[in-house]
């Protein structure tokens, strides 16, 4: 029999949509440790969202240590543990399908970039708190859409990965945010805000590391904690940020499609400044781009770079049908900017 805990915020209605967060546990830890460092339940009152807290299973292979990914060869997979509570779930409440999200810490957080790579069609975003990619995840993650992450992470925990005997354990911070922003598509070199040292006792800080203009608008995000250790900050470690408070409002800015609000890409280049928008991503049939400057043309091309789609892109709204296009991903060019939309 497996468990969890499950918060229903004191505002919900049946009438209405409710996201819902999962919130895991740290390797060999426990629902009541995890709601003791991470309790949400008056920001899920606050912000109307179902609040869940799963419990993981004994490891054999690991003397028992609960935990969400098992140790050596086993064919105990929690992916699907998760799946079914979404399942559950929406049978019993009104849930949001579009807006499931997931925060961890420590192993909870590895198991965050689990789902992200595994259960991408039902996870709309994640927050790591104290743990980088495990270099399996890197090899092997196969995400389906655009997804919006963020890590909180201490530099003094394992900040640049874990290196034993000339194998590699875990990627680097710098590789993890690496690899999510190369697969969304977003601006090369992050955005960097040193926040507000509002605690001098705790001994450290913390800057904001933004990769912003990702397909489907979706961001990659980095509270990088300047000397902190594996930490969950707000409870302990650096008091500067409260994670719970920056994960909702990190998270809650998305969907499964990407950001909520309309979708803006800026693009500088030489000549000009361009702006445009873009929804849906993915797409059923129909592309609409909004396009605040001047007449252009648009190109799609398919995986192969072989030209699938044109046409002119008018001042204004316009409406483009690609409902004769294969499902899969294509690159959208406009003048001299280029994203990457999925057909479904």
């Amino acid at each position: 029999m497996r468990e969890y805990e499950l918060y229903i915020p004191s505002g919900y209605s049946q009438d209405i949509l409710f996201p819902l967060m999962f919130n895991f546990h740290a390797g060999n830890d426990t629902t009541e440790i995890q709601i003791a460092i991470s309790d949400m339940r008056n920001l899920a009152d606050e912000n109307n969202f179902i609040l869940v807290y799963p419990q993981a299973f004994a490891d054999p292979a690991d003397g028992g240590s609960l935990n969400w990914i098992f140790k050596g060869d086993s064919d105990h997979d929690d992916i699907y543990f998760i799946d079914s509570i979404i399942s559950e779930l929406s049978n019993q409440y009104s849930i949001d399908l579009e807006r499931v999200y997931a925060c961890g810490y420590s192993l909870g957080g590895e198991f965050v970039y689990e789902l992200l790579c595994r259960l991408n069609d039902k996870i709309a975003s994640g927050v790591a708190v104290a743990r980088t990619m495990g270099q399996y995840q890197y090899e092997n993650c196969n995400p389906e859409r655009p997804t919006a992450i963020m890590t909180i992470l201490g530099t003094e925990d394992y900040y640049n990965g874990i290196v034993y005997d000339g194998v590699t354990y875990y990627i680097s911070a710098d590789e993890t945010h690496q690899y999510w922003a190369d697969f969304n598509s977003t601006d090369n070199n992050p955005i960097e805000i040193e926040l507000a040292d509002n605690n001098t006792n705790d001994g450290s800080t913390v800057t904001k590391r933004i990769w912003e203009n990702g397909n489907s608008c979706v961001s990659v995000v980095e509270l990088r904690v300047n000397s902190g250790g594996h930490d969950w900050p707000g409870s302990f470690g650096n008091l500067d940020i409260s994670s719970d408070n920056e994960i909702w409002n990190f998270v809650s800015n998305y969907s499964i499609n990407g950001l909520i609000e309309q979708c803006n890409l800026s693009v500088n280049n030489n000549e000009n400044y361009n702006q445009f928008s873009y929804h849906p991503n993915p797409i059923d049939s129909y592309l609409s781009i909004t396009n605040h400057s001047e007449n252009k043309s648009i190109i799609i091309f398919d995986i192969n770079s072989k030209s699938v789609y044109e046409s002119d892109l008018n001042i204004g709204i316009n409406r483009f049908d690609i409902s004769d296009l294969q499902p899969g991903i294509y690159s959208v060019k406009i003048g001299q900017n280029t994203f990457k939309i999925i057909k479904k």
